[in-house]
């Protein structure tokens, strides 16, 4: 992609740009930032840029941005497996399931071994009922859920029918595993670790979360924002 160059009239016209989005930057950000650099760079009043599949802010890795008539080909993009690479840290529990909120409750990890976390995470493959992180876009009575759970608000999130099409731990240093995930659209990978640690009968969240494929888009395809502003 680096050594592409763009006209107005494609961007107009539909473009689907591989971002790596950075860490602590929302989806969003990146939509707006896209979309203002191509208003000012190309002169253009309004122009349609839009995500196809949010990213946590504190996730970083593949986000798919479409724009012009190419937005209306978005949910063909959500709908597309998705490829993540997370490390789970066990023995602590936060309410948001990773770093966005301070550690509440604390286990010994003393016991736990690498074949503990082999055997539970393999029982998380197929279809399964998965209930989503309060701390989440999900919407709920129009507002996204992350707006009330940071009110301190509870919610009452309903399960959505998702699926794990492989699972694999790719390193094993206690507390920490590193691990690989294959899953369809609407997985929450923090709410997977949650599952997994509650498996175990022992805390997880997440400490660091990189989605490297959607369908066949790979991330090692794609550029940072800094990168695409500077190829215009």
């Amino acid at each position: 992609m680096s050594q592409r160059t763009y006209s107005k009239e494609q961007f107009l016209s539909g473009e689907v740009l591989l971002i790596d989005k950075f860490e602590n930057w929302t989806s969003f950000d990146v939509v707006n930032k896209i979309r203002s650099t191509l208003k000012y760079r190309y002169d253009i009043p309004k122009l349609k840029v839009g995500h196809a599949g949010t990213l946590d802010p504190l996730a970083t890795g593949l986000l798919i941005i479409c724009t012009g008539k190419k937005t209306k080909e978005i949910q063909n993009f959500q709908d597309l497996p998705k490829e993540y690479i997370t490390t789970i840290k066990f023995g602590e529990t936060t309410p948001s399931f990773d770093l966005e909120t301070d550690v509440d409750k604390t286990f010994s990890t003393e016991n736990l071994t690498e074949k503990d976390v082999r055997t539970v995470i393999a029982g998380f493959k197929g279809k399964q009922k998965q209930i989503p992180p309060d701390f989440s876009a999900k919407r709920v009575n129009g507002k996204r859920a992350y707006e009330s759970a940071r009110k301190g608000k509870s919610l009452d999130l309903k399960p959505s029918e998702i699926e794990i099409f492989e699972i694999e731990i790719l390193s094993f240093n206690r507390p920490f595993a590193k691990i690989k995930i294959n899953c369809s659209k609407g997985t929450y990978i923090r709410a997977l670790a949650r599952d997994i640690g509650e498996k175990l009968d022992n805390g997880a969240h997440l400490t660091a979360l990189r989605r490297t494929k959607i369908g066949n888009f790979s991330v090692e395809d794609a550029i940072t924002v800094d990168l695409f502003q500077k190829m215009l």
